[in-house]
């Protein structure tokens, strides 16, 4: 597996844990009135010498709103639109209290929302940027708010998770006009360059099974080079093989040792991303609290004396991911890398390679996991190799600012203590004008899921206060405009915009 396909698959871990049922009880709501559109949207916001346009799709769901109500906009992922439609209980649970419409606009050139007729290479993917999306959705908003009757003069405020909840941060920096404010849930803005270290993640993880039993992450960072002497060995490599129940011949040539172990990366890291306290199916079928049930087979050391008896109790951990409901059918096919779902791996793999440049690594000691270096030459070798492209790797700390905040204003940053990512998001700052929200004993984004019996009461703390904040924003915004009616005119229009 190369340097480029190993790190992008982690990075693509951003958007994958998104969404959350919802309703309490893991369905899709009903009877929410939705509707899906598509909108012309300019494919070069920043060039006079091209008209060329594509179809951007997003979802409309008027339900509950009352003219001059707020907006609440997701800035769409990586991803299809539908997996957030259909899996972000928030913000439908929010739209009631506010009288606000909902919309998810999803990002170019994922999903259905495709320039070139859906042709991907170097060349039809240079414009796949954050820049030109954020362009995208504040052209999308200025077309609703004046086809709309009544939404003239609504608030928006923009919602994201993980790549969208920086897109949501940044939004609210590059367009303060459009809206007023925003929930950038789990956004690891601070994950570029080198403003944390490349192995944060991996500590975070590590961190989250020493808190689950303190011999599970010793364990597996044992098995890294159990793993490593079994492959010497035909024999030993068909027993692993067979142990784990994966696909087709292992060697260097077919599945290899990186396939392998990024394979169990995927497993041990993506637990600890949706480490929730109650029962998911999102991904996959996992029990609440999914570290913990994974651990209980990695917690007695005195039982694991010799390496086939810590391999099969490390396939047994891993399974609580790849197979926790025993009906996965087939053998493991360990060698492919894309992940699987409605996301767009060779477009993130493009934005990896290009401004999304987040540097992953672990150490093997002050994590559980085998050593993988960052290595920006290799790295960039591969995306030139790929896509005919080399990392800028400060694009978004120059466009966004990096960890300087302070002139900005109406973000709210949630993280969960859980989270591995939570390490390159926001999690103190001096600027009074932020927010800055750190739930215990939540994972990635566990606020943005819909409501839950089983939710810790510092997520159901966490929503209320991000509710107080937004609904501040909203009385904010409408007081200004009513000022600013009467310096103007000396008389009050209507939120709707008549007199």
């Amino acid at each position: 597996m190369s340097a480029l396909s190993q790190i992008s698959q982690v990075v693509l871990m951003l958007v994958i844990v998104l969404c959350g049922s919802v309703n309490a009880y893991g369905h899709r709501r009903k009877n929410v009135y939705c509707k899906t559109r598509y909108y012309t949207q300019t494919l070069d916001h920043f060039s006079f010498s091209t008209n060329a346009t594509f179809q951007q799709r997003y979802v409309i769901c008027k339900e509950s709103w009352t003219k001059g109500g707020p907006i609440l906009f997701y800035t769409g992922n990586e991803g299809d639109i539908m997996m957030f439609v259909n899996n972000t209980g928030f913000m439908f649970e929010l739209a009631p209290q506010l009288e606000s419409m909902v919309i998810f606009a999803e990002h170019r050139y994922y999903g259905k929302s495709l320039p070139f007729d859906g042709t991907l290479n170097g060349t039809t993917l240079a414009y796949l940027t954050s820049m030109q999306a954020l362009a995208d959705y504040n052209d999308l908003i200025d077309h609703l708010k004046h086809k709309i009757p009544g939404a003239a003069r609504s608030p928006v405020i923009a919602f994201g998770g993980s790549y969208g909840g920086m897109l949501a941060a940044w939004f609210r920096m590059k367009y303060p006009a459009t809206v007023i404010g925003a929930l950038a849930s789990s956004a690891p803005i601070l994950q570029f360059d080198d403003m944390v270290p490349c192995n944060t993640f991996a500590q975070i993880a590590t961190r989250d099974y020493k808190l689950a039993a303190p011999s599970c992450p010793d364990l597996i960072r044992k098995s890294w080079s159990i793993i490593q002497n079994f492959w010497r060995s035909k024999d030993n490599r068909d027993w692993l093989r067979d142990t784990f129940n994966l696909c087709g011949v292992l060697d260097e040539k077919n599945s290899t040792l990186a396939d392998f172990r990024a394979w169990l990366f995927a497993g041990w890291t993506y637990m600890a991303m949706t480490d929730y306290p109650y029962p998911t199916n999102f991904l996959k079928p996992m029990p609440g609290w999914p570290v913990k049930a994974a651990c209980q087979f990695l917690s007695d050391p005195q039982q694991l004396r010799t390496d086939k008896a810590v391999m099969q109790a490390v396939f047994k951990a891993v399974s609580v991911y790849y197979n926790y409901s025993g009906q996965a059918t087939g053998c493991f096919n360990i060698s492919d890398s894309s992940s699987g779902t409605a996301l767009g791996d060779i477009q993130w793999d493009y934005q990896a390679c290009s401004e999304m440049v987040i540097p992953d690594c672990s150490d093997g000691k002050k994590d559980m996991f085998y050593y993988r270096p960052w290595n920006l030459t290799e790295y960039s070798d591969s995306c030139q190799k790929t896509f005919n492209v080399r990392p800028d790797t400060r694009l978004a700390i120059r466009e966004y600012g990096g960890d300087n905040l302070q002139a900005y204003s109406n973000i709210i940053f949630s993280n969960g203590n859980l989270d591995p990512w939570s390490g390159g998001g926001v999690l103190k700052s001096s600027n009074p004008a932020l927010t800055v929200i750190v739930i215990q004993d939540a994972a990635h984004h566990l606020d943005l899921r819909a409501s839950h019996p089983d939710d810790p009461d510092s997520v159901i703390k966490a929503r209320e206060k991000e509710i107080e904040v937004m609904k501040g924003w909203i009385a904010e915004y409408r007081a200004r405009w009513k000022s600013r009616r009467r310096g103007m005119h000396g008389a009050l229009e209507a939120p709707d915009g008549s007199l």
